[in-house]
């Protein structure tokens, strides 16, 4: 019975066997079944090897082994994230019913009596590989899934959304408290003008890149880039009491990214352009936006239209925030500018160039 089908390489079979004539039977009805096999005559060096990067496909474990039977073995499998969806078989020389429980309780996948039937166990070694494949597939889809996420928010949000996608990736929106930052480059336009569209696309993706990189260091949401401007925001998925104050570092980091990139001999022509950056808290409407095919995670109402108007109004090199994200930083160190009247507000809104933020 050829076993080298069911996964995309000999599959790798771990033996833990404190019995040297168990151990050699078992490698030549695996070895015949086109299986790669590495064994142990107790649990103690079997699970080192683990611990040590040894990757099997499948464990074969004794229950009675010295050093480390085969029942703690398992459950220490079970418990460890890189090992846990690895299917184990309890090989015993008992057929009572609660050596079988105690197999099961400790997460075994199945058992097997001694003496051994050759077909029977390739049989149910076959079963629980095409179980591992599976398992395989699943975790290679969610980390092609943890990649593409990871490009739009921090992996410690992509792993929340991964926990339940079915919730955060359907349409549909809530209101979240959320704090949202805009950043537009000043000058931009002008600078296109004068080079050719290659030049454009390519610094405009190197400024994306690096300016981008401060929101996802403090846990920011990507929104969506906008011509040559960015929106993100903070408190969705993920909500965290200080969400405004790590936007405000993000604001921060960015402004000091951009310096940065300026002063660099190979973009010196970008020291025309400046950086204007607008911050403001508030209840906003979090979610998916569009239809079935196409979606968008996005935040719309109020809230976003003061981040962008105060974004609007800042020079280069300047955070205007409101006062509505000044009360959730005590921490920030601003310079009051005005208080004024924004289009489409009848409320006044006070504003606030951000300076530092304290230790």
């Amino acid at each position: 019975m050829d076993l080298t089908e069911i996964l995309a390489h000999p599959p790798r079979i771990l033996v833990a066997d404190d019995d040297y004539f168990t151990r050699d039977i078992l490698r030549n009805y695996l070895e015949n079944a086109g299986c790669e096999v590495v064994d142990f005559d107790n649990g103690g060096d079997a699970g080192r090897a683990m611990r040590d990067g040894y990757e099997p496909d499948l464990a074969l474990l004794d229950i009675q082994m010295p050093q480390l039977d085969g029942l703690t073995l398992c459950r220490q499998m079970k418990s460890d994230q890189r090992t846990r969806l690895i299917p184990v078989i309890i090989v015993t020389a008992f057929d009572a019913e609660d050596e079988k429980l105690n197999a099961i309780e400790s997460g075994a996948d199945d058992f097997v009596g001694k003496p051994f039937n050759a077909t029977v166990l390739i049989t149910r070694v076959r079963s629980l590989l095409r179980l591992k494949r599976l398992y395989d597939d699943l975790e290679n889809n969610n980390n092609m899934l943890s990649q593409l996420l990871t490009r739009y928010v921090a992996p410690e949000i992509a792993g929340v959304i991964l926990t339940d996608p079915e919730n955060y990736l359907k349409l549909g929106g809530q209101n979240r408290f959320v704090t949202i930052l805009y950043a537009d480059l000043r000058g931009f336009t002008r600078f296109t003008e004068t080079r050719s569209a290659d030049v454009v696309v390519e610094t405009l993706n190197m400024l994306f890149t690096r300016l981008s990189e401060p929101i996802y260091a403090n846990g920011g949401t990507l929104d969506k880039y906008l011509g040559d401007a960015i929106q993100s925001f903070w408190g969705a998925p993920l909500q965290r009491e200080d969400d405004a104050h790590w936007a405000l570092r993000a604001a921060l980091g960015m402004q000091g990214v951009f310096r940065e990139i300026q002063e660099e001999p190979a973009h010196e022509v970008l020291k025309s352009l400046g950086l204007g950056i607008g911050v403001h808290t508030g209840e906003a409407i979090v979610g998916n936006i569009g239809s079935e095919r196409v979606m968008d995670y996005t935040v719309i109402g109020d809230t976003a239209n003061i981040a962008r108007r105060l974004q609007e109004m800042a020079r280069p090199g300047e955070i205007l925030i409101s006062q509505a994200t000044l009360r959730q930083v005590p921490a920030a160190r601003i310079r009051p500018l005005t208080v004024q009247a924004l289009p489409g507000r009848l409320e006044p809104v006070a504003i606030y160039r951000l300076l530092r933020l304290r230790d």
